[in-house]
């Protein structure tokens, strides 16, 4: 159980990062480009721990598909990003991918 909070937690601090980086505009801003190596530097961390316990494929597929599905809320929400059909079946096809995974593990 331990295992699925610390995957939590690094997929927190994975789109934290990805925040950061949309807010350092190209590295040229100090703070949000000092934030991206500390949240990814955690995340990174963090994940060596999950690794521990649980599989790689599943952990990953998890990890890099959750963070991707909240990313592309976010930017919808808060950086005003288009939202189209094909973007929401493609982000379905990413939940059906983290649905097949857990369940063939």
């Amino acid at each position: 159980m331990l295992e699925w909070i610390l995957l939590l937690i690094t997929i927190v601090f994975e789109v934290a990062g990805t925040i950061s980086m949309k807010m350092s505009e190209g590295l040229t801003r100090p703070l949000p480009t000092v934030m991206i190596f500390v949240c990814y530097g955690i995340c990174f961390s963090i994940f060596t721990l999950v690794l521990k316990k649980m599989d790689l494929g599943l952990a990953y597929a998890i990890w890099s598909g959750t963070g991707t599905l909240t990313i592309c809320v976010l930017g919808i929400v808060f950086f005003g990003e288009t939202l189209n059909a094909l973007k929401v079946v493609s982000v379905l096809l990413i939940v059906l991918g983290l649905v097949g995974v857990k369940l063939s593990a």
